[in-house]
């Protein structure tokens, strides 16, 4: 509905067009709200409404305990968990949800986990934030290896 108003508009008094909005107008708004919603569900953990777990809720099998690189890391993205071997036989586990927005991490790189999502990068050895956004670390995953396959998780 315009504004009318008596005398000439200021800068705090917007001026209204009596004429109604284009239909290009109206599409490119609609266009960019739509766009806009699918950027917030991407960044989103989940799309249910419901949070999932950043962490396994019950042990899960990731396989032959070999493929994780002494010294590196391997990420487990359908089980949200990354492995890191710092030292032969040596494993811990984190969380590959990052902490910043959900996102699940991608690569592990020179020591460090990546947040593909906003640049964040964590310890691969601790979880620790190395660099933001995020600022909490990614938490810790019990891990064990039987019969040289890891399992990961509670009462791992």
């Amino acid at each position: 509905m315009p504004v009318w108003s008596e005398g000439p508009h200021t800068p705090q008094e917007p001026q209204m067009s009596s004429q109604p909005a284009s239909r290009r107008t109206v599409l490119c708004r609609a266009a960019l709200a739509g766009a806009a919603g699918l950027g917030v569900a991407a960044c989103s953990p989940g799309g249910s409404g419901k949070k999932a777990s950043p962490t396994p809720t019950a042990p899960v099998e990731l396989g032959s305990a070999g493929v994780v690189p002494v010294g590196g890391a391997k990420i487990y993205r359908e089980q949200r968990v990354v492995v890191a071997q710092p030292a032969k036989g040596e494993f811990t586990a984190f969380s590959a949800v990052c902490t910043h927005a959900g996102c699940v991490v991608d690569t592990v790189e020179d020591g460090k986990i990546n947040c593909p999502c906003h640049g964040s990068q964590f310890d691969a050895r601790t979880g620790k934030v190395v660099q933001g956004p995020a600022e909490k670390p990614l938490p810790s995953v019990p891990v064990t290896t039987k019969g040289g396959r890891l399992v990961a998780g509670p009462d791992a």
